[in-house]
């Protein structure tokens, strides 16, 4: 089970979408989508490994996928693994609260 998933049900907030397609022209996904609220969670990896998201081209293909889903008017909070688990769900209190 995914631990994220797990611990979202526990704080009794939305059921997110997994691998969420937000853009009808591209591929991209989102790993997790409130989709009512526009709210997006990323889990980014190897950030200290100089993984894909750090190297040029995917930093790049990243801030296109990430502009591109402001422009569509989709929050997207990015988060490495050590804090998806506690940050995120702190954050995402507070954006569902308001």
């Amino acid at each position: 089970m995914d631990l994220f998933l797990y611990l979202l049900k526990q704080e009794k907030l939305p059921d997110p979408e997994t691998e969420y397609k937000f853009c009808p022209d591209r591929r991209w996904r989102f790993d997790y989508a409130f989709i009512k609220q526009k709210i997006a969670i990323e889990k980014e990896g190897g950030v200290w490994i100089s993984g894909r998201h750090n190297r040029g081209k995917g930093f790049l293909n990243d801030m296109e996928k990430y502009n591109t889903a402001a422009l569509l008017g989709w929050r997207v909070l990015r988060y490495p693994p050590d804090l998806i688990l506690t940050q995120a769900i702190d954050d995402l209190k507070k954006l569902l609260k308001k």
